[in-house]
């Protein structure tokens, strides 16, 4: 029996299809394992694939990582530029100050500010050792930056001109050619200042310059204080209501100088004392 069966099973995979001759065992096997390697092949394919996608995802990712980096350096150079564009045309108007002024001056660096949002006021590098004294004016090649109101042997605390406690005379136009002369104080919150006492017969336009006039005892005549940006129009009885933009960079402050000034002293009114002598000899 079982010798029939091996010879059967024999016959069954030695036999041949009578037209292409082919095993018909081996063409079964095929028909039976084509599915199965069909899936294999596939689950092989769809393998390779996400091994693929994955090595691409790798890759891009350390490549935007490298492109990350390369942005912000970049953006530090940017910065580190732009730094230091603003710093040296400080300091070319720094060195230009002597010719301007005619007044000697120190140069200091800001290295502190007050934590409001404006930056009232600011600590700088200078100090008595250097000669700064109170009240002695701060500048940049701009224009005015504020007053020195404290000071100790190495630093100097200074206020800015946009604080509200500040004040400044000043004249719209040229010194001593124009009538519209007022004094100009800080408004602490918007950055900008306000002058008052124009008289609203004066011609006020937007865009005018503002210098310094001299007058309170601070600020030498002629810095330069700001333009004006708005006006709001007084009349014959009123005066002119006229705010204007500082023209020193008061955000941007990194190099100051102080002016080592001293407001000339105005003599003393002349007292008359009555003539003793003389009222006697008219008694007589």
């Amino acid at each position: 029996m079982m010798l029939l069966a091996a010879n059967f099973g024999i016959m069954a995979v030695d036999a041949r299809d009578s037209q292409t001759k082919q095993r018909i065992f081996r063409v079964w096997a095929q028909a039976i394992a084509s599915p199965v390697q069909d899936a294999s092949s596939r689950a092989g394919g769809a393998t390779s694939g996400l091994v693929r996608k994955i090595l691409n995802f790798n890759s891009t990712a350390d490549e935007n990582e490298r492109l990350k980096q390369r942005l912000s350096e970049m953006e530090l150079e940017l910065k580190s530029t732009r730094g230091a564009a603003i710093e040296n045309e400080q300091l070319k108007g720094l060195l230009s100050l002597k010719e301007k002024t005619g007044y000697d001056s120190v140069a200091a660096r800001v290295i502190a500010r007050d934590a409001s949002v404006w930056f009232n006021t600011i600590t700088i590098s200078q100090g008595s050792a250097a000669g700064i004294a109170l009240n002695m004016p701060v500048v940049t090649g701009g224009g005015i930056v504020g007053r020195v109101v404290a000071v100790s042997w190495l630093t100097a605390q200074v206020m800015l001109i946009t604080d509200e406690k500040a004040a400044a005379g000043a004249v719209i136009g040229q010194l001593g050619e124009s009538g519209a002369m007022g004094s100009v104080r800080g408004l602490g919150q918007n950055g900008l200042l306000e002058m008052r006492y124009v008289s609203g017969l004066q011609k006020v336009e937007v865009g005018n310059y503002v210098l310094t006039t001299g007058q309170d005892g601070i600020y030498p005549p002629g810095l330069n204080v700001g333009d004006v940006v708005m006006i709001k129009e007084g009349t014959p009885t009123q005066s002119h209501q006229i705010y204007i933009r500082p023209s020193a960079r008061l955000d941007q402050l990194e190099e100051v100088a102080v002016l080592l000034y001293h407001p000339p002293q105005r003599p003393a009114p002349e007292q008359t004392l009555p003539n003793v002598d003389k009222g006697k000899n008219d008694k007589r």
